[in-house]
């Protein structure tokens, strides 16, 4: 049987009609409204000349019409292309000229940024969301409004391409990853079979251009599971959304939780709907984790990446305060090995790079067969991260290979040493980079964002690391900052951070 993702909306619609799907701001669809639109959409596209792994770029907000494209392109075998909101518009250009998209779909918020560089660009059409529009463009909803909502022929899937997604870009240009219908397909049923029962309505506030927010979406559709959305980050609201709509689940960031306990009176929000939070995209504080277990709030680490559609370890309930810092066991179908720099396989507690194999694994970087070969080797995927496994099995992530700190001979794993300045109660975000010594190499230096009110010097800092890490391990060097550069989804731009203060 060949799964055409764009079939599990159509689905959903049959078996639940009337069972409410979306929520998003105003805007209520059941399950047969929402497929109503994406098939629309569906009909739309396929009016523009849009046909079998045609490209088509979206730039917008979480928008119910986000889920629309995913579902409809879906159905007529095209390509979502979705691009991230927070670049410049010079690198949404490149993305749109290495995709080939053909159209590009953007919300109002977005208009001049795609108005500065759409004469720059091979596009045959732009079409606007919202109630206007730039004379240049098309209308979303009169597109939309002059077609029939039946369903169109399913086209394509399996193999096909459904989305790509490209890569922060944190090292030279951003990769496209070609993530398929079948990755997808095996991505939410991993996580199904892996967690059992989601609960009933999911809070979606992660970016949908980012995997992190866009695998939720056929993952909840599949398992019936309510879509409260937020368009973008408001943490007060959010935490409003949990007792207003009874949220039962939500992915999250570490940075996510962090704001949301510095939001008033956090502790007066009623999060007893809450069965739990998925955490993944950067390491997760131990001091973060415990504090929401003593407030009484199950927080689950999960390791996956763009390129694994997600996909890869997750920590259960049971283990997730005695084995803090880990991100848990392989999920259901899949495979995870570390390795180390000869190829072989590392013991227990050992450190390796971590190798991840499964069904969900991209089909490969988009028009990039060198970046492909040199990522996906005899069918694992090299992640460039660095982790080990305890006796038990269970993977904990200790940094990016490429920002390891070699200082004497010993490697040192920024995100260790990140984690415990995050236990100072006067630091409100800190981040680690390697710095030139000319005795050992390179030395640990720590980027540091003081709490607000608090005041702090290097000397006390370092002072009060001693006796907590290894010395070869300790700042040798503070410096402080208002804020750390960081990607959308949380994870510092360590490359950025040794600009700035290297």
């Amino acid at each position: 049987m060949t799964i055409n993702i764009g079939s599990y909306l159509t689905n959903r619609a049959m078996l639940n009609p009337d069972k409410e799907a979306i929520v998003c701001e105003g805007v209520r669809y059941t399950w047969s409204e929402a497929n109503a639109e994406a098939n629309k959409l569906a009909h739309a596209m396929k009016k523009l000349g849009i046909g079998h792994q045609d490209r088509v770029a979206i730039l917008a907000l979480n928008e119910p019409e986000y889920l629309s494209m995913f579902y409809g392109l879906g159905k007529i075998g095209a390509i979502l292309v979705p691009i991230n909101y927070r670049i410049a518009g010079p690198e949404m250009q490149y993305i749109l000229e290495n995709s080939g998209a053909r159209i590009l779909v953007f919300g109002p918020e977005y208009a001049d940024v795609v108005d500065s560089f759409r004469s720059d660009v091979q596009m045959e059409e732009f079409i606007a969301l919202g109630d206007s529009k730039p004379e240049w463009a098309l209308s979303y909803n009169e597109l939309t409004g002059e077609v029939p909502d039946d369903e169109p022929e399913l086209v394509g899937g399996g193999d096909d391409v459904l989305s790509i997604l490209y890569t922060s870009g944190t090292t030279g240009r951003p990769k496209g990853a070609m993530l398929t219908h079948q990755n997808y397909f095996v991505g939410s049923t991993n996580i199904i079979a892996t967690v059992g029962h989601l609960g009933d309505t999911a809070l979606l506030v992660l970016p949908l251009f980012h995997i992190g927010g866009l695998a939720n979406v056929p993952l909840g559709t599949q398992a019936g599971v309510r879509a409260v959305m937020l368009k973008s980050l408001d943490p007060k609201r959010f935490l409003e959304l949990i007792e207003e709509e009874g949220v039962n689940v939500f992915g999250s960031v570490p940075v996510l939780l962090q704001l949301l306990k510095m939001v008033p009176d956090f502790e007066k929000y009623d999060w007893s709907s809450v069965k739990m939070v998925f955490v993944y995209a950067a390491p997760l504080p131990v001091a973060l984790l415990e504090e929401y277990a003593e407030a009484g709030i199950e927080v689950r680490n999960l390791y996956g990446l763009t390129e694994s559609c997600g996909m890869g370890t997750v920590i259960d309930g049971e283990h997730s305060m005695t084995k803090a810092g880990s991100c848990g066991l392989p999920e259901f179908f899949s495979e995870i090995k570390l390795v180390g720099d000869d190829g072989n396989e590392v013991g227990p507690d050992e450190l390796g790079e971590v190798l991840i194999r499964g069904e969900f694994v991209m089909k490969g970087y988009w028009n990039n067969p060198e970046a492909t070969a040199e990522t996906i080797r005899d069918g694992w995927l090299h992640t460039g991260d660095i982790g080990r496994k305890d006796a038990d099995g269970f993977l904990y992530i200790m940094d990016r290979k490429k920002d390891m700190i070699i200082s004497g001979g010993e490697n040192i794993y920024p995100a260790e040493i990140e984690d415990l300045l995050m236990r100072h109660p006067k630091i409100q975000d800190a981040g680690v980079i390697g710095f030139p010594d000319d005795l050992w190499g390179e030395a640990v230096r720590a980027v540091v964002v003081v709490a607000p009110g608090e005041t702090l010097t290097e000397e006390e800092l370092i002072e009060w690391t001693k006796g907590k890490i290894g010395k070869f391990k300790m700042p040798k060097s503070v410096v402080f900052t208002e804020a750390l550069p960081r990607t959308p989804t949380g994870k510092i731009l360590k490359r950025e951070l040794r600009d700035m203060f290297n």
